[in-house]
């Protein structure tokens, strides 16, 4: 076994630019030229009125059905800003208990899931991935990016665990890739999400999944690469495989393994890949936006969720609340511990929000353009360093200033082919309303 990450230097790092999507909020760079810093911040008086009326309109013009934001510093109780109800029409309120599908949020707690194995010399950072799993030997890729299937070479070096946190193994996507790859990842069965029961989940880049991760894995060592591994930073389902690979490092069932090791220990209560049935009356409503109008594409009475999945999705497959997002986040920014308890060690926290992006990488024209990537999640650089986060398809963003000890999360609920410039305009609304805390504190 390769080395775990206990000699791994995270100054050797390449560094890039800022970056620039708005996926993650960048929160960072503003936030370091405030006139007081985080002790300060902690004892100001707390008002999101920006948060509040962003929040209020789209809830109002009914964009969405609500909105919940929790904000907050270091171990404190966060801020909970919260508008709207849990579908159209109904009278009960979303707040900081409701449920909502967190899609690609996922990828960050199966990073982490991953760091632990690594802290525990289970894996190894750049360990080849057909050690653990040996189908993965002798992969064939693309000689073009979503060109032909038949068209191959030979992998020029194997994929590492390292690839698979940061989606550089040149593994494809049925939500990202064209042409003939779609096509075959599509036939497979390797499409790891689920949106609805109705027949409309074709128009969301969802099929069928195949019923178990070893077979997903199994299936997925079938395809060719995309792109040689560790070349080219490409959206993939390679923290889906992630969740194969922690079942056999660990020797337990991938969501057992996340429910002991990750969710009792943090605290995170009503964090499934399966709603139970007494839950389902906090489950919101998911919208597809079709012609500027909300549909109800996975109402809780006869939610997708409601059942048991394919397999567990670790790529995108929870549903969770923004109080138990928001314990994961004060879990990270304890650097493992919560409550006086520890789930992780520091050190694997501290390389799982690190820039892990293999050097030389190609990032140029992704939305990962400029930016660093570490266990799941995106990485800010220069001024952004210590930010560490991701969003999901149904609306849903997360992140930690793990510099400045802040922690934001945002959870709404629909899905759109054009989405909404939402996580933009929250970002401006939270760096305004902080820049009026620091103002306040400045003229106290």
């Amino acid at each position: 076994m390769q080395m775990a990450f206990r000699e791994f230097d995270t100054a050797q790092l390449s560094r890039r630019s800022l970056l620039r999507s708005g996926a993650l909020l960048g929160a960072g760079a503003a936030l370091s030229g405030l006139p007081f810093g985080r002790a300060a911040f902690a004892q100001a008086s707390t008002q999101w009125a920006n948060v509040a009326k962003l929040a209020n309109e789209y809830v109002a013009a009914r964009k969405v059905a609500n909105i919940v934001a929790a904000l907050g510093w270091g171990q404190r109780d966060p801020d909970v800003v919260s508008v709207g109800t849990l579908a159209l029409g109904q009278a009960a309120p979303a707040g900081f208990d409701s449920l909502y599908r967190i899609y690609s949020m996922t990828k960050p707690v199966t990073g982490m899931a991953a760091m632990m194995l690594i802290d525990e010399g289970k894996l190894g950072l750049d360990q080849p991935l057909a050690e653990i799993l040996p189908a993965f030997a002798n992969m064939r890729v693309q000689k073009t990016y979503d060109g032909s299937i038949t068209d191959l070479e030979p992998a020029q070096r194997p994929i590492t665990i390292r690839h698979l946190l940061t989606h550089t193994a040149g593994l494809g996507y049925a939500i990202v890739q064209k042409g003939p790859i779609k096509t075959a990842y599509e036939d497979a069965g390797l499409v790891p999400g689920q949106v609805t029961k109705l027949p409309i989940a074709a128009a969301f880049g969802r099929g069928e999944a195949v019923r178990s991760l070893t077979t997903f894995a199994d299936r997925l060592a079938t395809m060719p690469l995309i792109a040689q591994p560790g070349t080219r930073w490409s959206y993939s389902v390679g923290l889906d495989l992630l969740g194969r690979v922690i079942e056999v490092a660990s020797g337990q069932p991938f969501d057992a393994f996340l429910k002991e090791r990750i969710f009792d220990p943090a605290g995170m209560t009503s964090t499934w890949f399966q709603v139970p049935g007494s839950e389902l009356g906090r489950l919101t409503t998911n919208y597809g936006v079709l012609d500027g109008r909300l549909l109800p594409i996975d109402p809780p009475t006869q939610s997708i969720y409601a059942d048991a999945p394919a397999f567990p999705m670790g790529g995108a497959g929870l549903v969770s609340s923004a109080r138990d997002y928001d314990r994961f986040l004060r879990m990270l920014l304890g650097y493992g511990k919560i409550d006086g308890k520890r789930v992780m060690s520091e050190l694997a926290v501290r390389v799982g929000t690190s820039n892990l992006l293999p050097e030389g990488v190609d990032t140029t024209g992704t939305f990962a353009e400029g930016q660093g990537f570490g266990a799941g999640g995106r990485v800010g650089l220069g001024e952004q360093a210590g930010t560490y986060g991701w969003g999901g398809a149904a609306g849903t963003v997360a992140f930690v200033d793990m510099k400045r000890g802040f922690r934001a999360t945002m959870m709404t609920q629909y899905m759109s082919l054009t989405p909404y410039p939402l996580t933009g305009e929250f970002n401006r609304a939270v760096l305004a309303d902080l820049a009026a805390m620091a103002g306040r504190k400045a003229a106290a």
